[in-house]
């Protein structure tokens, strides 16, 4: 049974975390909003399957919010508790600092373990809906998908180019070209057009684009040998308006929600992520061995063979560069400085290549470790929440708000930075998931102590204090003007 101090206690916390979550979560969602919605609308899909889409985007929000939202509501819980002097009394009463902190910490380890099962279960799983659905609705709704001035091959049996997309619903184009897909032996037909426009087609399983103004090149080969391709022309018919159909009953038809997509590490469980990883552990190992063979075949063939008969044989010693004749000498340099800088190149793209294998592969063990990392986040920020709001006593959304702001910029900082550093393969994957929670560890129990021993951190004249005898080694004291 809880007794009422730690009733009173969780449900001060609740107040503030509920208000903050929620705000929070108003912005994030937004942003989400702002960034996806203008791919949608207009596009021909329902509201619900746009709301649907957004809810499964809002999901991976929570992982983001919750731990800012639990350093916030900590500050201002304890803020408050010393502002209207509840803090002392309790401690009055001897109740000590952390017999206080106990309940809320009780509720935030509840809350770290509640996200670590969202981000192993729940995440996952709202992300490949999200992510198929995003196909499904590229495919089934093709226009959806198009980008000015990009080669397109969403539309069946074609690939399309358009200029300029514009208009309410993005339906009238200019400069476009569309052209079949065909291989070197069927017909070859390429569309090119001044304008352009898509138009509700009578049946829902096709695609009408009317085009305006433009051109037919076909090169009828099929069926034709070498020498009646030579002697067929190739023919191009003028029109002022064309309409063509492009066939998606495959698509439209299917579930939009049909898992197209189910490779990606990012719609594992933590358990799954594993077997990933021995999986591209065995393919990166066969592809660096491929590239090593690769590179000391080019680099020296001799090497090769003998690596193959497993016989080496007795080199001959080089000759002397300086006993060619002038000629003979320039081609030998320029043949050896063409192989050298064949070598370099080729040893860019093998660094490369190479690259981003290690990216790949640091990216699956920095998502899997972040399953739990940010789960004891969750504690770490409020032990520095709970402690500072003990020291500087003062709640609100002022002072508390703009500390707690900072701490969580650096902290987000700071994670991005590491990830582009492991991500390059600077750092252990491992060691530069937990890195940011190994360098906040020890900011918070540093905090505690504080708070617990009630010691001023922003004591200027203690920590000078402190430095005073180091400093004295390297500067002099100045006379007073007194008795100078």
């Amino acid at each position: 049974m809880l007794k009422k101090l730690d009733q009173y206690i969780i449900k001060t916390f609740f107040g503030p975390f509920l208000f903050i979550f929620s705000v929070l979560f108003f912005i994030f969602m937004v942003n989400i909003v702002w960034i996806q919605l203008s791919q949608f609308t207009g596009k021909g899909l329902s509201n619900w399957e746009i709301v649907k889409f957004l809810f499964y985007l809002s999901v991976n929000v929570v992982k983001m919010v919750l731990p800012l939202t639990i350093l916030l509501a900590s500050i201002m819980t304890f803020g408050d508790f010393g502002e209207r002097y509840e803090l002392a009394a309790m401690k009055s009463a001897g109740i000590s600092l952390t017999r206080i902190m106990m309940p809320l910490f009780a509720i935030v380890s509840l809350l770290s373990i509640m996200l670590f099962i969202f981000s192993n279960n729940v995440i996952p799983d709202f992300q490949r809906k999200a992510k198929n659905m995003m196909y499904n609705i590229a495919a089934t709704k093709p226009a959806i998908n198009f980008t000015a001035g990009q080669f397109i091959n969403s539309l069946p049996g074609a690939t399309v180019k358009f200029d300029k997309i514009y208009g309410k619903n993005g339906e009238h184009l200019e400069g476009v070209f569309v052209h079949k897909v065909a291989n070197a032996y069927e017909d070859q037909r390429t569309i090119i057009a001044k304008k352009g426009e898509f138009t509700p087609a009578a049946n829902r399983n096709y695609l009408k684009l009317v085009l305006y103004d433009g051109y037919i090149f076909e090169d009828n080969i099929q069926d034709k040998n070498y020498l009646e391709r030579l002697k067929q022309p190739g023919q191009s018919v003028k029109f002022d308006s064309l309409v063509q159909h492009f066939d998606v009953s495959d698509v439209i038809n299917k579930a939009i929600e049909d898992e197209k997509i189910t490779d990606d590490y990012r719609f594992q469980n933590y358990k799954e992520i594993n077997k990933t990883i021995v999986k591209v552990k065995k393919e990166n190992d066969f592809s660096f061995n491929s590239i090593n063979s690769e590179m000391v075949g080019q680099t020296n063939n001799y090497v090769t063979y003998i690596d193959k008969i497993k016989n080496p044989a007795k080199p001959t010693e080089p000759f002397a560069i300086e006993k060619l004749k002038e000629d003979k000498r320039l081609e030998v340099l320029y043949q050896a400085y063409t192989k050298i800088s064949f070598l370099q190149n080729e040893k860019k793209n093998k660094d490369t290549q190479i690259l981003d294998i290690v990216k790949y592969y640091n990216k699956i063990i920095m998502y899997q470790q972040g399953i739990i990392a940010y789960s004891v986040t969750c504690l770490i920020f409020f032990m520095i929440g709970a402690s500072l709001g003990s020291i500087i006593r003062k709640g609100g959304v002022g002072l508390p708000v703009v500390i707690a702001i900072i701490i969580f910029i650096v902290f987000y900082v700071m994670n991005l930075t590491i990830e582009n550093i492991t991500w390059k393969g600077k750092l252990n994957p491992y060691f530069g998931a937990w890195l940011s929670n190994l360098v906040l560890f020890p900011f918070g129990v540093w905090l505690t102590y504080k708070a617990l021993t009630d010691s001023q951190v922003f004591d200027v004249e203690k920590y000078k204090a402190l430095t005073k005898p180091l400093w004295s080694k390297f500067v002099k004291e100045r006379e007073h003007e007194r008795y100078q």
